[in-house]
Parts: structure tokens; sequence; C-alpha cells
């Protein structure tokens, strides 16, 4: 986390969370949702616009990524200053690309150790590394189809729905606080 956010959440530790304006989509890009695209529906809703603006600024993007973490409760978020800006998630927290000689990196540039991976219901290739867990790059699945040919990856079976809860990461923040709100 860079120093001036730390030092921003030093002097101003009360500043409100951010619910639903940041998203992250299944090939890794980051997209800004202003009010029009949280009133066409979810993030991950498939709904044209709903997922808002992508972003193109070169050192926003690097800025959101080098403050990009998650909670005990398995929200990503990115700590904007004093400010944490929860993120929606269309599919898993690491995007991870795959090279030809089989190296995986995340979204965000960094390199990260393959445990291992599954295949969902949807033919959807996940990959757990040193960093976590996340979904293959539709890019660079046939890097990885190569690594499972040559039988350095072995693949197991999954189920989409069972994904978040089994890896600890929640794919709207904003839907749970609005389901925490409603209860309380």
């Amino acid at each position: 986390m860079d120093d001036i956010v730390k030092q921003a959440m030093a002097k101003w530790p009360n500043v409100p969370h951010c619910y639903g304006w940041l998203g992250l989509d299944a090939r890794g890009n980051w997209y800004m949702r202003d009010d029009r695209a949280q009133a066409l529906g979810a993030f991950a809703s498939g709904v044209a616009g709903a997922k808002g603006s992508l972003l193109q600024h070169a050192k926003l993007i690097d800025f959101i990524q080098r403050n990009y973490a998650a909670d005990n409760q398995g929200q990503w978020y990115f700590q904007n200053g004093p400010q944490r800006v929860y993120v929606e998630l269309e599919a898993t927290p690491w995007i991870w690309r795959v090279s030809d000689d089989f190296r995986v990196s995340a979204h965000d540039g960094r390199h990260a150790e393959w445990h291992a991976c599954w295949m969902d219901e949807n033919g959807w290739l996940y990959c757990e590394t040193s960093m976590g867990f996340g979904l293959v790059h539709t890019q660079d699945v046939a890097a990885a189809s190569n690594a499972i040919e040559q039988g350095l990856w072995h693949v197991a079976e999954t189920c989409v729905a069972d994904l978040p809860a089994r890896y600890g990461f929640v794919t709207s923040p904003q839907s749970l606080a609005e389901r925490q709100t409603s209860v309380v």
C-alpha cells in the first residue's frame, strides 16, 4: 500500500466506505460505475451499460492495483486515501495471465506460483496460486491447456456457485452491505 494512503488513513480514520462504484471484470479490466451504471443493474448482470466506464488511465489503474486488498470478510477493495472503495467482481478477485512457458501473473502484473486449477460447468478455468484464487484470462486458456495436455497442470471440476464460499471472496460487497443494512 502506498505511504500516502497509509498517512491519509491515519489522519482520517472514520471516512465512510464506498460501495458499487468500482468493478473488476473477468478480463482484469477496471470499470468506474456512476449512478446511471448502477441503476442499470449489478456489475456482473450482463445488462448493457451496467459495468460502467472502462478505466484507461494507466497511472490511475496502477494506483488502484497497488492499493488493492481484501478485508476479513473476503470483500476486495481499493484503499483510496482514507476511503475504502469496495470492488464489484464479475468473476474472481484475481485474473490470471498464463505465458507460453506456463508462468502465471495477476492482472496487476505480479508473478505468482501456480498450485492447482479447476474448471466450472461453463468451461471457465480457474487457478489457485501463491497469491490466491482467480480466473484464467480468456486469451490465455490455450497456454493453460498446453500445461494441462503436457501433464504439468491437473484440472478438477467445480461449480461456479461454490467458488466464493470455498475461496473466501465476495463478488458483490454492495449487495452484502445492502443485505446487512436491511437486517439491522
